[in-house]
């Protein structure tokens, strides 16, 4: 990977689009109730492995999904048997990509120069599951070099260990080889964790909604795109 351009792909917001679990949701519960339900377990799980990494515990990404989707469901009053919810955190493995995604990632199989990761707080199974399931995302399954999780590192997102072990895993210094390394994701945590290691950052503002986050505001991504095709203009 030494003379290639090396990009890593945050997964879950990103790649994948975690509201698309609205679907399953919607055989279980009412449409509204199902929307509802996403974006609370979604908030949870992101609001998990914050807390974890603020407390210096660490759980598997596989348990906080769980645990999160029944805090979402307690949290509407939902009741529904182990059975439903196995039935639901398997679909999970199954999401399904934002349009833009297949046509980005058949570009960048014609970039040669480019070596692309998938980068990911989830497990080594539950990525490389979804990676290969998700009927959108699995024929392109073959762009990725390599799968990096954080299970290594016990540590999720934006803790400064996770990009340091991005880098090593691929071959850099963490301490001098950052700025070789390009992030691509759609959570402006991610994207700033990155940013404040050293490296580049494609935020993906899908929503266009302009970067407004305030945590660090030196902090900017490197570029920001609103369609994830418009990526390998960027990095060249």
């Amino acid at each position: 990977m030494e003379n290639k351009t090396i990009v890593a792909f945050d997964l879950y917001g990103t790649l994948l689009s975690t509201d698309s679990i609205v679907k399953h949701l919607g055989q279980h519960f009412s449409s509204t109730t199902a929307q509802s339900i996403s974006k609370s377990w979604r908030r949870y799980q992101l609001e998990y492995t914050w807390r974890l990494n603020s407390m210096g515990r660490y759980d598997s990404f596989s348990n906080i999904t769980r645990n999160s989707l029944r805090h979402a469901l307690a949290e509407h009053g939902e009741k529904p048997e182990k059975d439903v919810i196995d039935e639901i955190l398997r679909a999970y493995d199954s999401l399904s990509t934002f349009p833009d995604v297949p046509s980005a990632l058949g570009q960048l199989a014609h970039r040669p120069e480019i070596t692309a990761v998938v980068f990911s707080n989830g497990t080594q199974d539950t990525v490389t599951n979804s990676v290969h399931h998700s009927p959108d995302l699995s024929p392109h399954r073959a762009v990725f070099k390599e799968i990096i999780t954080v299970d290594e590192v016990r540590q999720f997102k934006p803790a400064p260990a996770v990009y340091a072990h991005l880098a090593q895993t691929i071959g850099k210094l963490p301490s001098s080889q950052m700025a070789d390394l390009w992030l691509v994701s759609g959570n402006p945590f991610d994207v700033i964790g990155a940013r404040s290691c050293g490296m580049h950052a494609i935020w993906v503002d899908r929503g266009c909604r302009g970067w407004i986050d305030a945590a660090l505001p030196d902090l900017q991504p490197t570029a920001v795109v609103h369609d994830l095709n418009d990526i390998l203009t960027v990095i060249q």
